[in-house]
Parts: C-alpha cells; structure tokens; sequence
C-alpha cells in the first residue's frame, strides 16, 4: 500500500498535464488513522465524480459493538455516520477551484427514512465511506494543488469530525440507536399481538407540502380512539400508546380533506424507520406491506389475474396474461397477483388511485349487466378469501363508496384528522340498508374461497442484453430507470422514497438478468435470492470488479419484484 506521502509526491508530478493523467493516482494510500482510496477517476472535469473511500479500521473508529449487532442497528449506525460527514463535507465543498465539477465533494444525501446505502458500511466495526469528488482542473489541463488541499487540508478534517467514535456528539448517536431498538420492538409486537400497523399517540401524520417529507408545523397530532389503543413498553421509551390496526380488513372513511390518504400515506411509509424528529417515528407498518393502485399503460409479462379477471371476449389467455398496454382494472389485477408474489401480507388500497370497475360493482350495474356477462370478479368480493384463505389483510380508503362495510372487520372514521372507531355504527348502516334495498342478489358481499392461481412465473434471460460489451444504466429520479436504452416506469411503486433507490434497482435488474434468469427458478426464488444476498453481502455484491457505486440506497424486495415485473423485454 502506499503511503500519503506517495500521493502527495504523485500529485506534484502529475501537476499540469492533461486530465487523464489523474488515473495514475487510482490506488490506496495510508493516512496513519485512516486509508484513502481512489476507486474510480473521471474522464474529465465535466464528465462524472470521481469515487473514493475512506476506510477506519475497529481500533480507530472505536464505536460500541452493541451498536452493529444487529442488521438495523447497523443500518441506523450507517445513516447517522453518513448525515454527519454529509453535514461536515457540504461546508468544504468547491473550496477548491477549477473548470466543471472541480473541487466537488459530496456523500448521499440521506432523506427522513433510515436506509441502508452504500455510501456507508460498517462490518465487525470497520468503517468505510463511499463518496464523490471533483478532480481539480483549469479546463482540461490538471490542477493539483488544488486536488492536494481536497484530500490533505479538507477531507481529513472532514474524517476526524465524523468517523470516530472519540469525536462525535456520542449522545445524539445513542438515541438514533435507542430510536431504532424501540422501532423494532414494535415492529416484534406487530405479529405477537395480531396487528399489521401501530400509529403512535402524538404522531404528526401531514407534511409540509406535496414535495416535502418533512412534518408540517402546527399539524393536529394523531389520537387513537378508545377502541383501538394499544399499549406498549419500548425499551428505552417507556410506555406508549397508540393505535393498533389489526389483521383483517380495516376501511378508512370520511369527508374529503380530513385525512384519509394522510394516514394511508403515513402506513405505507411505515414499512421503512424514520428519523427523530420525522413525526412518523412511530408509525410503523408490516414490512411486506405494498401500495395497490392502477397503472394504466403498464407492461405485464404472464401475469395469472383469472383470480379477477377471465372469460375476455378476445379469449386472451389471463392465467398467462401478458400486455404492452394494461388498462386500468387488468392493471391493478396484475399489480396485486405479483404483490402476493413478492410476499406481501397487507395490501393498502385507496380508491382514489383504483379502478372502480376493479374494485366494486353497484347494485343496478349489477342488474343491468349480468355476472355472466362481466368478466371482472372485483376485489370487494375477493378481499375476504384473500385474508381468510391467505392471511393478507388489507387497508383500504373509500371516501364515496359504503359496499366495503360489509367486509370490513374495522371501520374508522377520520374527521378533522382524528380518527373515530364507527365499526357498530357502520355495521348497522349496512344492515339497515340491506333490508331496505329491493334486491339482495348483487354479490358484493360473497366471501368465496380465493382461487387457486398460477404461483410458478419462471423468467428466461435476456439474451440480446447478455451480448451487450457494456450496458448503460440511466435513472430519472423515483420515477424511471434505463437499461441498456429499454425504460422502466416505477413512478406509481409510491414505496420507493430515494433517487439511490432507483439506481439500486437498476443493477439489481441487471444482476438478476445477467445471473439468475435461467428459465428455472421462478420470480418468487429470484426475488427470495436477492433479499439473502443482499442481507448477507450487502449492494456491494452486485460488483463484479469492486469499482462500487457511492450512491445507492437499498429498495424491499417488493419494489424489486415490481421492477423486473415491469421491466418490458421480460420473457416468461
């Protein structure tokens, strides 16, 4: 390994030349305290970062071994070691002058979800920091100086204030590692006592804007009713209260503008924790939980959606369904036939966002147009078997619609963002209403078993991408990524909360196509597959060559499944 000394004589040498000279420094160097690696260089001033890390070893950076002895508990540690660097580099950035990108530093910025990244990884208490920097230059011509103040005046300075243990605010770290012990404490609780999401008393449900995770000030905090509080002792906390949704199907109802999608918004964040502060520290969700809407457009590879929809006139095949052009219902059919895939056991619904021919059918349509002539079985009649055949509860809001207080096991009236249990009033509503209304035959209240349905979709590989020299990747925020120039649309996964997110689907999709997609195991095992991998060895196992990506943040396994489901040149 070479010493700092090395580098600083390298750069001496190198000063002046032509850009590309800078890949001469490609290598490690040991700082005494800490080895500074320069992964990749960048072609030019203009042109991408280039990437390094800085490696601590244990006996340097110093941090408690209780603080990653666990995978989230190292997770929390990674995110707050990552904010705190992001907070000291942001002041030395462009510090350094030049052409481009010149005298750039930056490390992922880290939004109010707690996320694991690869920014960041501690192992057996190592630290290594990913980051981006900016190469000097005066046009294209190399500015060494000014890459020497980069990497010996402000970068160490930088290290020293946010990788060691001995240096930093230890009671702020304390609490983010306490936070995280009490979330996953009740995400334990969750199951034991037969719930699928806790909202905590006090909680601050509506953010500042529509372009802002943070909580907005002077918001009404959350109360539970009566009814459905439950009580809980975090570990470091002490006693909260809070509400308890239980297993089963619970329907939120109300007025508009009083908070329904506010809280269906705040549930299915909840799959991820949530920093101090946040407001939904304690709202949390079932893991699995997966977001249901309707898709127009959308591509969908041999779906099995017979369960919803069959007997088209066209006589298209829906056990195999495939379009390059879903509608509405077949959509939604097919986004909740691949959530089931995937392993999720609650699904949230909010029939702004739904079809309503998917969703439910009125009693006159039901006149008028006879079962035997509509090929869609909604989901209202569904959702029973689906929870009682194969224990998925679901969450849905409907501001218009009352067909679902038949099925519901809970009903919750969100009024001026309080939340009131109406279940008996509900239930009585309905009961009323079916003795009055003429004709009982509609079906909207048949629990049928949910059918048997095609669970084996086994991919073949992309052989056209398999022979490219060097595939492409490009992603456009939450919305859309690029491989090798084909696009996939993730703008209605609504889970997805990060850009790094999105960039961490795109080489996982290109792993899983290059890797995995043999024509024999099938997307379940695929999607079972990554989850280890990536529980065991982290994003970075998806570089072949150790030239990682400093900008990634790790997606569930169900944005995973839904991107290669949607991904277009799928072949099943």
């Amino acid at each position: 390994m070479n010493t700092a000394t090395e580098l600083r004589t390298k750069l001496r040498n190198i000063d002046h030349r032509g850009y590309p000279a800078y890949k001469e420094l490609k290598g490690q160097y040991n700082f005494g305290d800490y080895v500074l690696s320069i992964d990749h260089v960048q072609g030019d001033p203009f042109a991408a970062p280039s990437r390094l890390s800085v490696i601590v070893r244990r006996e340097k950076a110093g941090f408690p071994a209780d603080y990653y002895d666990t995978h989230a508990k190292r997770v929390t540690l990674q995110d707050h070691l990552t904010r705190l660097f992001g907070r000291w580099v942001s002041g030395g950035s462009f510090q350094a002058k030049g052409s481009g990108k010149s005298g750039l530093m930056t490390v992922s910025r880290c939004s109010q979800q707690v996320l694991e990244r690869t920014a960041m990884r501690v192992e057996a208490g190592d630290v290594r920091l990913r980051f981006e920097a900016g190469f000097p230059a005066n046009g294209r011509t190399i500015n060494a100086r000014e890459l020497e103040k980069m990497l010996f005046d402000i970068l160490p300075e930088c290290v020293r204030k946010s990788l060691y243990y001995a240096n930093i605010d230890k009671e702020k770290l304390k609490q983010s590692i306490w936070l995280c012990e009490d979330q996953q404490y009740i995400r334990q609780c969750l199951s034991e006592q037969g719930l699928c999401a806790f909202v905590a008393d006090g909680s601050v449900l509506p953010r500042e804007s529509g372009v802002s995770e943070k909580p907005m000030k002077g918001a009404v905090t959350f109360l539970s009713p009566e009814s459905l509080k439950v009580v809980l002792n975090l570990p470091h906390r002490g006693e909260i209260t809070g509400m308890g949704i239980p297993k089963g199907i619970t329907l939120f109802v109300g007025g508009g503008y009083h908070g329904k999608s506010t809280i269906l918004q705040a549930l299915q964040n909840g799959v991820y924790n949530h920093i101090a502060g946040d407001g939904r520290e304690f709202v949390i969700t079932d893991n699995t939980a997966f977001k249901l809407r309707a898709e127009d457009g959308r591509s969908i590879t041999g779906v099995d959606i017979s369960p919803f929809i069959r007997n088209l006139p066209n006589k298209k095949d829906t056990v195999h369904f495939s379009t390059e052009d879903a509608s509405g219902s077949t959509s939604q059919a097919a986004n909740l036939m691949e959530a089931l895939e995937s392993g999720s056991e609650l699904i949230l619904i909010d029939e702004d966002t739904s079809a309503t021919n998917f969703m439910v059918r009125d009693q006159l349509m039901a006149q008028v147009i006879t079962p035997g002539e509509e090929p869609i079985t909604p989901f209202i009649n569904r959702v029973r078997g689906m929870y009682e055949d194969l224990g998925v509860s679901s969450v849905i809001v409907a501001g218009s619609s009352g067909a679902f207080f038949h099925m519901a096991d809970t009903i919750i009236q969100m009024k001026e963002y309080v939340p009131i249990d109406i279940t008996e009033r509900a239930k009585q509503a309905a009961e009323a209403y079916d003795k009055a209304a003429e004709d009982k035959s509609v079906g909207n209240k048949a629990a049928a078993e949910f059918p048997e349905f095609n669970r084996h979709r086994c991919p073949s590989p992309d052989m056209a991408l398999r022979k490219e020299d060097r595939i492409k990747i490009k992603t456009m925020g939450t919305s859309e990524l690029s491989l090798a120039k084909e696009s996939v649309e993730l703008r209605y996964l609504e889970q997805l909360k990060d850009q790094e997110q999105t960039a961490a689907l795109a080489y996982v999709l290109k792993y899983a196509q290059l890797k995995l997609m043999d024509g024999k195991k099938d997307i379940r095992q695929i999607g079972d597959f990554l989850e280890k991998q990536l529980d065991g060895k982290g994003l970075e196992s998806l570089f072949e060559h150790g030239d990682v990506s400093a900008q990634l943040a790790r997606p569930r396994k169900q944005e995973i499944m839904a991107c290669i489901n949607r991904y277009r040149r799928l072949k099943i």
